[in-house]
C-alpha cells in the first residue's frame, strides 16, 4: 500500500504532517555524504512522498511492527520491509528506499554467513520482502559491541558514565572514555519486551528460565562470530562495524539459527574508518552513517516521547538519511543499487510472487 507522509496519516496516525506544528521549528545543518549517481538522486527526489508506509498483502495473518509487516503462512513468516522511519518509540517519517536497502542488505549477509550460522532465509520473492522459516525464536537480543558509545538508557556508555564497571556480565576497567575501542567484543544481551528492551546478564538469562545453558553459550558464540566477520568484512569497505543487535531461534528440527535482520543501517551502527582516529584523537565524535541527525532535530524541536502530536520532518532532511541508506548499501555490498520504485500495484505484485514462491 503506497502512502505519501500526509496520507498515511489514515493509517498510522503517529506520522507527523505538516500541517500540525506544534512550535517553530530550529534547523540543524547536516553534511552531505556520499556520491550518488544523477539516476539515484532523481530516483530519491521522486520516491519522496511515495513511499511504502504499509503493506496490505491479503495473505495469512498480519502483524505490525516498528518498520516490518509480518504475515504468518504456516511454516513461513512472510516480512515487508515498508519505509518506515521510528525512533523514540513514533513513527517519524517515511524514507525513500529504506526499506529496499534494509532488506537487500539483510540478504546479502545473510548469503555470505551461512558458514557460520544457518539462516531463516527461504526466499526473497521482491525487493522489500522476503520468505522467512518459521523458527522458535528466543526472547532475548544479542547485542555485541567492539566500542563503548551510545545515549540511550541501554548503552554501555550510558551506564559507564554514571559509574557502572559491570554491564550484563562484562567487567569494564576505569579510564575509559566514550567511543573507545574497547580490548575485546563483548556480547550485551537484552530481554525482548513490548515497551523497552532491559538489560540482562547471561546468567539471568538462564535464571529466569529464557535459555538453556547449552543454548545460550551456542547462540553467545554465533553472535561473536558474526560480529568479527562483519568487521573484517566492513573494514575492507572503509567503514568501522561499531555495533549490532542479533536475534535467534530453532528452526522445526531444532537447529539454532539466526532469524532476523543482519548488519543492516538500522540494526548497526557504522562509523567511517578514514577518519575515526583523527577525530577521537580530538575528542569528537566519529563520522557515522545513520539516522542520528534526524533524532536530534525531533530532540531540538518537540518533545518526541510526550507531545501528542510531531512537527513534519524537513524534506531535506528525509531525502538526506535515503542517501545514507544507500550509500550505505553501495559500501557494503559493492553494488550499484538499483531503485524498485513503489506504486500502486506493489502490494498486488509482492502478494503474486511470494503466492508463486511458495504455490500455494
Amino acid at each position: 500500500m503506497i502512502r505519501s507522509s500526509l496520507a498515511a496519516q489514515q493509517v498510522l496516525p503517529s506520522l507527523p504532517s505538516s500541517r500540525q506544528q506544534l512550535r517553530p521549528t530550529k534547523a540543524r545543518a547536516v553534511q552531505t555524504l556520499g556520491n550518488l549517481s544523477p539516476e539515484i538522486e532523481s530516483a530519491i527526489e521522486a520516491g519522496y512522498g511515495s513511499c511504502l508506509v504499509q503493506s496490505d498483502l491479503g495473505l495469512g495473518k498480519q502483524t505490525v511492527g516498528k518498520v516490518r509487516d509480518m504475515y504468518s503462512l504456516d511454516e513461513h513468516l512472510v516480512i515487508v520491509t515498508t519505509d518506515r522511519q521510528s525512533a523514540f518509540d513514533r513513527l517519524l517519517a517515511a524514507v525513500p528506499y529504506k526499506g529496499q536497502v534494509l532488506n537487500q542488505t539483510s540478504c546479502w549477509w545473510m548469503h555470505r554467513t551461512q558458514h557460520i550460522v544457518p539462516n531463516a532465509l527461504t526466499a526473497e520473492p521482491h525487493p522489500n520482502a522476503v520468505v522467512m522459516q518459521r523458527c522458535q525464536v528466543f526472547p532475548v537480543e544479542f547485542v555485541v559491541r567492539g566500542f563503548i558509545t551510545g545515549s540511550t538508557s541501554t548503552s554501555l556508555w550510558t551506564h559507564y558514565k554514571d559509574g557502572a564497571r559491570s554491564y550484563c556480565g562484562n567487567t569494564f576497567p576505569d579510564g575509559l572514555r566514550k567511543n573507545d575501542r574497547l580490548e575485546s567484543n563483548v556480547v550485551t544481551p537484552t530481554t525482548k519486551a513490548a515497551d523497552h528492551d532491559e538489560p540482562i546478564s547471561p546468567a539471568g538469562i538462564v535464571e529466569r528460565g529464557l535459555m538453556s545453558q547449552a543454548e545460550l553459550e551456542e547462540t553467545m558464540r554465533a553472535a561473536l562470530k558474526l560480529f568479527s566477520f562483519g568487521q573484517q568484512e566492513a573494514a575492507q569497505r572503509g567503514l568501522l562495524l561499531v555495533d549490532t543487535k542479533y536475534e535467534f531461534g530453532k528452526s522445526p528440527d531444532g537447529t539454532m539459527t539466526l532469524v532476523d535482520e543482519i548488519h543492516t543501517p538500522d540494526s548497526s551502527r557504522y562509523w567511517l574508518a578514514s577518519s575515526y582516529e583523527g577525530r577521537h584523537a580530538h575528542h569528537e565524535e566519529p563520522e557515522s552513517i545513520d539516522k542520528e541527525f534526524l533524532r536530534l532535530w525531533f530532540r531540538d524541536n518537540c518533545d518526541p516521547y510526550n507531545d501528542d502530536v510531531l512537527p513534519e520532518a524537513p524534506k531535506e532532511l528525509v531525502i538526506e538519511l535515503a542517501r545514507r541508506y544507500i550509500t550505505l548499501f553501495q559500501m557494503i555490498t559493492g553494488e550499484p543499487f538499483q531503485a524498485s520504485v513503489i506504486t500502486a500495484d506493489t502490494d498486488a505484485q509482492i502478494a503474486a510472487r511470494v503466492v508463486e514462491t511458495l504455490r500455494l
